[in-house]
């Protein structure tokens, strides 16, 4: 039996799953342009010979005017080679003739493969952070929208006390501010190449080659290379990545959680004429977040792959090769698909404002309780004493489905300490948004 592993971005050239597959990413990871950053080394190479006067400027004209690359000939000629840059190269000298000779000189395979993963990564994350820049001015906007909007919090999935779907929405944007910082450092750490040679130690070119091919690539150059660039750099990256990816799953599991019949506070958007189910046409299922969940786990389990590859014997072998092949370009079409799905899913997301008043009342005022609990202190209760009654009472409305505030005004010992006013002003909703602006603008401050 032939097994046939494809990558993500393999996989989506099929009809079902084209979808997830984005454009921008497909101009950096599929294999014509994947051939084309690898030229794009092999040629500053040749640039930087001949500017340390080893490769006549007639030689390098040639190389530069014919250089190309031929994806069927690459495919032909490694089904006898069985080495796809000897393939590459030599496509490549089919196309320059004689002038050839001096390309790939003193190189080693990874020096150009890790130095054209290398832009490749920079000019996927250039894509990346524009597109999380994007998606967290979406969530800012829509938390501004109802930044004072109340709704109940919930701790260990049960009412706790108000706070405010703003509130909700702005730790959401934080957190994806947070991540796009992690992502721009990264950036700087994984931009750097290596013209070193074969372990390292620049015996069949030098220092200068590398630092003048670097300065017309736009990376650094490693500080200290093997055959190949340490992969910690790489496990970093996709480690950042699946961080985010879980940013991305913590809001997608919110949603999924409002969006339960028995809350019904958020609703993802829902098509005209999309259909939920296949026997109950009544559902409209949360399929977008669920999505985001899936995803998610496939950045952590990638980003696992990574840390497996750092640790190669002695100067380089091979076995993190068919790992990266998958798994980089994977994370970055996973991580564009599911920042675009999320900004769909977050700027058209239908808020329930019927259901979230609903909810703020459903237990009867229980939720006030800590209000009530710390008027009894200020009126000189010790702690225990108050958080006795104040807990009694609770219980009783909890059981009984009886109103928490009547229960209160009437209970003989809270009656000694607070007054009528004083007890309907720890039921005031208000009380919980007072700081709302203040939190804001920290959070933009940032």
């Amino acid at each position: 039996m032939k097994i046939i592993l494809k990558t993500f971005g393999q996989v989506m050239e099929g009809a079902v799953i084209d979808r997830y597959k984005t454009e921008e990413m497909s101009k950096i990871f599929d294999d014509i342009n994947r051939f084309g950053y690898w030229l794009k080394v092999e040629l500053a190479v040749c640039k930087a010979w001949n500017k340390l006067g080893k490769i006549p400027d007639d030689q390098l004209k040639n190389i530069l005017d014919n250089a190309s690359f031929d994806i069927d000939r690459i495919n032909e000629i490694e089904k006898t080679t069985n080495h796809d840059v000897i393939s590459f190269l030599t496509s490549v000298a089919e196309k320059v003739g004689p002038s050839s000779r001096f390309i790939h000189m003193g190189m080693t395979s990874s020096d150009m493969l890790d130095t054209a993963l290398a832009l490749q990564i920079k000019d996927a994350l250039d894509i990346l952070i524009k597109e999380i820049d994007n998606f967290s001015d979406i969530v800012l906007k829509r938390a501004e929208e109802t930044k004072y909007l109340p709704v109940i919090g919930r701790t260990h999935g049960i009412h706790a006390e108000i706070t405010t779907i703003g509130l909700k929405l702005l730790s959401f944007y934080a957190e994806i501010k947070r991540n796009l910082r992690r992502i721009e450092r990264i950036k700087d750490e994984i931009a750097v190449g290596k013209i070193s040679g074969a372990v390292g130690n620049y015996a069949n070119l030098s220092p200068e080659v590398e630092n003048t091919t670097m300065e017309f690539l736009g990376l650094k150059a490693d500080e200290v290379s093997t055959q190949v660039i340490s992969r910690d750099r790489h496990a970093n990256l996709l480690t950042v990545l699946a961080i985010y990816g879980a940013t991305i799953e913590r809001i997608a599991v919110d949603i999924r959680s409002m969006q339960r019949t028995e809350i019904g506070e958020f609703e993802e958007p829902f098509k005209e004429g999309q259909k939920g189910s296949s026997a109950m046409p009544h559902k409209r299922n949360p399929i977008l977040s669920e999505r985001m969940v899936g995803m998610a786990r496939l950045l952590r389990s990638n980003s696992i792959a990574a840390m497996e590859n750092v640790a190669l014997w002695d100067e380089r072998d091979i076995s993190h090769s068919s790992v990266e092949r998958v798994i980089i370009p994977d994370s970055f079409h996973l991580t564009l698909y599911m920042t675009k799905k999320m900004e769909y899913i977050l700027k058209y997301l239908y808020i329930r404002k019927d259901n979230i008043g609903k909810n703020i009342n459903l237990t009867n005022g229980v939720i006030f309780s800590q209000r009530v609990l710390l008027k009894l202190i200020e009126k000189g209760a010790t702690r225990e004493d108050a958080y006795k009654v104040v807990q009694e009472n609770a219980m009783v409305s909890w059981k009984e489905k009886r109103n928490f505030k009547d229960l209160i005004k009437n209970d003989p010992i809270i009656k000694e300490l607070i007054g009528e006013n004083e007890i309907e002003e720890c039921f005031d909703v208000g009380y919980y948004t007072k700081y709302v602006d203040f939190i804001f603008n920290r959070v933009k401050e940032v």
